[in-house]
């Protein structure tokens, strides 16, 4: 193969431009057997710690980088400049930049997000003022047509090309600016080309070939050309639609590149040498805390176990006077589960995540915002009941500490907290002047080109008629992990169709090329990071769609990066619930505390078995109506029990029915072992929640609940190797305690059966 890598690629973040799923670019990257692939989407770096990670597991050196736009004088002006006189305008040049190192990644997160933060005008763009503040550690390149210099000698402007070639080069230091050259099809750059090889003869700048690849076939030219009218919002109709005029955009292999630059083979091999250059080495796996200040002389561990201990010592006081008083054996188990609950935390170092966290959500409570119960597994964990995090007991509810955190298998925990709608933005108020403003952001999140979309979006933009697109997209069945290859298996009507009209034909032959891209970014509903430092030090920033400053990485990417996430849901239902309980005080003269509800009430139970639910959270759709009325609940195990039944997968394997005809004596509950009783009878013999999974294997097959945990994810991820592993470790484990192994088979079997559908019971 010649000596050449692409530098010039614009990715599926590139959003309803750059038409490359990062697997297929490096997939397609490898079988060119090119040693390294850049990624360098338009004014973003949404993908890059993404594509980062990608590279690294396949071999494949990464080369981050970004197209930044440029604004003709400064990034705060807020109008056009003049084209030279020909009508144009000219909102923002292109630039081509790529890191070369860590202090380059920096630069180029500081760059990208000052872009986003102070100078969007129709695009996030830059200035040189800001390139000369942030170039260290930074490669560049001249880019497209769309280039400063490029613009120039399309104007037949060559003196002011060549000023600014080399006040590019000046800007970014000796050796670390290069002219691009490429080979698109597009008349205007045969002119470019000519003039930038003229400019390097004059000025001894390096050229530099790429291909600005926007897909990675040259068959994908016409799909996207429609994810161009999609993002524009025309058709294909229309003549004077956004489009490149060209099918040569695409992932040239080193045997094209080499063709069309024969005649300056050292464009190709600088390519080589840039890549050589580019060292970039990304530091993940450390945790970077937000600092929590303390007003004594503790430390934050010794802090932190104080306030768990006192905690603990209000909530037992409270279970006494309205359980009556425990006997020493209950306190023992409280005290107990605390002990090494705390020991848990402080030896994994999350200590101050959950003073940071019981700290805003005192100031909520201390506000008057209503805060939730608790949500997710951290109703498992006594510390947080201790802390005031939640208000749900797990010793009284059988929840699992290792559900939440594991110190057999470490990760971050994952603390959901529920706030009243109106309240939430005052404590993330509070939150960034606590922590400070820089060191706070929102975490964006990504949609993507799914199935039924993307067929509505690609038939919008080839002008089909609206109800025969409708008709198309409602053949696709709406079921979770649907894709247009299963819906061609599951539905036969839609072969039938695209055999038959060459338009819905081509509307699946682009639909399948844009399936699956990102289309759109937005604000997480509930994620928040907070950083010791600001956090574009660790990651670029966007501006959300209400002026939000939010994080260029999703949600697994800014942990990945060592960022502390924390949820601050907005919810309405609290919002809700606080309206009622003031008009009772107001009405009636009585002070509720939701707290201290009686799970008992008759009355409530009563109400719940006519289904009288609409409002209710959770439990008002007409099909949990249904299953309301058919349960009959008596107990608050039975609505824990519901709400985690009410979901496709148990309601499509019988485990309902199951449920309802047991607890009402229709069919006989039965159990392979006897020790499987007090385990299942709360749930009427149905393995319905994770926490029964990792019950089971620790009381039959003495695992230790860290490594119960461990069984559960491996179930839910169904690998082969992995379970025929914890099936050899079940089964023998359950045969040194007693059980046949003919028995302990059938029960792993069960295990394995139901731990798809099985669903966390803090959560639930």
């Amino acid at each position: 193969m010649p000596p050449f890598v692409h530098l010039h690629v614009h990715t599926q973040y590139s959003l309803l431009d750059g038409a490359i799923r990062l697997a297929d670019l490096l997939e397609t990257a490898r079988s060119h057997q090119m040693p390294a692939v850049a990624i360098t989407d338009h004014g973003n770096m949404f993908g890059a710690l993404e594509f980062y990670e990608k590279c690294t597991k396949a071999g494949i050196k990464p080369i981050v980088g970004c197209e930044v736009y440029l604004a003709p004088k400064s990034r705060f002006d807020r109008q056009a400049e003049s084209g030279g006189g020909n009508g144009e305008l000219d909102r923002n040049y292109h630039l081509l930049l790529l890191a070369r190192d860590h202090e380059g990644y920096k630069n180029l997160m500081k760059l990208v997000s000052r872009a986003y933060l102070e100078g969007f005008y129709y695009k996030p763009r830059l200035d040189k003022q800001l390139l000369r503040e942030f170039c260290g550690g930074l490669i560049g390149l001249s880019a497209c047509l769309k280039g400063e210099i490029a613009s120039y000698l399309l104007r037949r402007q060559e003196e002011s090309a060549r000023k600014a070639a080399l006040e590019y080069a000046e800007i970014l230091g000796e050796g670390n600016f290069y002219l691009e050259l490429q080979a698109n099809g597009i008349p205007e750059q045969a002119v470019v080309n000519d003039g930038l090889i003229r400019l390097a003869r004059e000025t001894g700048l390096p050229l530099v070939a790429t291909n600005d690849c926007h897909y990675l076939r040259r068959s994908d030219a016409r799909a996207h050309e429609i994810l161009l009218c999609i993002q524009t919002g025309k058709t294909v109709l229309d003549e004077r639609r956004m489009r490149f005029h060209t099918d040569q955009l695409y992932f040239k292999s080193p045997d094209e590149m080499a063709r069309e630059f024969a005649h300056v083979p050292e464009a190709l091999t600088n390519t080589m040498a840039i890549a050589d250059r580019c060292q970039l080495k990304i530091e993940l796996g450390a945790y970077h805390f937000p600092v929590f200040s303390l007003e004594s002389d503790e430390t934050i561990e010794e802090c932190f176990a104080r306030t768990a201990r006192d905690g603990l010592d209000k909530r037992l006081e409270q279970l006494g006077r309205h359980r009556g008083a425990l006997d020493s054996s209950q306190l023992q188990t409280y005290e107990d589960r605390l002990r090494y609950e705390i020991e848990v935390i402080q030896k994994v170092g999350f200590a101050a995540y959950f003073l940071i966290v019981a700290d805003f959500i005192n100031y909520a409570k201390k506000r008057g915002i209503p805060v939730g119960p608790g949500r997710g597994s951290a109703a498992g964990s006594l510390v947080a009941y201790a802390m005031a995090i939640t208000d749900l007991d797990p010793i009284e509810h059988g929840l699992i500490f290792e559900r939440f955190l594991n110190a057999e298998r470490i990760s971050m925990p994952d603390i959901d907290v529920d706030f009243c709608i109106h309240g939430r933005e005052e404590v993330l108020h509070y939150v960034s002047e606590k922590y400070g403003k820089e060191n706070v952001a929102q975490i964006i999140t990504f949609g993507t080109m799914q199935p039924k979309a993307v067929v509505r979006d690609v038939g919008r933009a080839l002008a089909m008629p609206y109800n025969e697109v409708d008709r198309i997209a409602k053949l696709i069945p709406a079921t979770l992990g649907m894709t247009l290859r299963k819906a061609f298996e599951l539905e036969p009507r839609l072969g039938d169709l695209q055999r038959d009209n060459p338009q819905i034909q081509e509307l699946f032959e682009v639909a399948r090329v844009l399936e699956g891209l990102t289309r759109h970014a937005s604000t997480h509903a509930a994620g928040v990071v907070l950083a010791d430092q600001p956090i574009v030090e660790y990651m670029p920033l966007y501006r959300g769609q209400d002026n939000e400053i939010v994080t260029q990485y999703s949600m697994k990417f800014v942990e990945k990066a060592g960022l502390i996430k924390f949820d601050f849901l907005g919810l309405r239902n609290l919002t809700v619930i606080n309206s009622a309980v003031q008009l009772i005080r107001k009405n009636h003269g009585v002070n509720l505390n939701m707290a201290e509800l009686p799970l008992d009430d008759q009355d409530t139970y009563a109400l719940l078995a006519r289904a009288d639910t609409m409002g209710v959270f959770q439990l008002e759709s007409n099909g949990m109506r249904g299953y309301l009325e058919r349960l009959r609940p008596e107990t608050f195990a039975d609505i824990v029990a519901m709400v985690a039944l009410y979901r496709p997968g148990p309601l499509e394997s019988g485990m309902v029915e199951h449920y309802i005809d047991g607890k009402h004596g229709k069919i006989e509950i039965t159990y392979d072992v006897e020790e499987l009783r007090p385990i299942l009878e709360v749930t009427n013999g149905v393995i319905l929640y994770q926490e029964q999974v990792m019950n089971i294997a620790s009381t039959l097959a003495s695992y230790t609940l860290g490594e119960a945990d461990i069984l559960r994810k491996a179930m839910g991820k169904k690998d082969p190797a992995t379970m025929a592993a914890q099936r050899e470790r079940f089964v023998n484990g359950a045969k040194r305690n007693g059980i046949e192994l003919a028995k302990a088979n059938h029960i792993f079997d069960q295990m394995e059966k139901f731990a798809g559908y099985g669903f966390n019971k803090s959560h639930s």
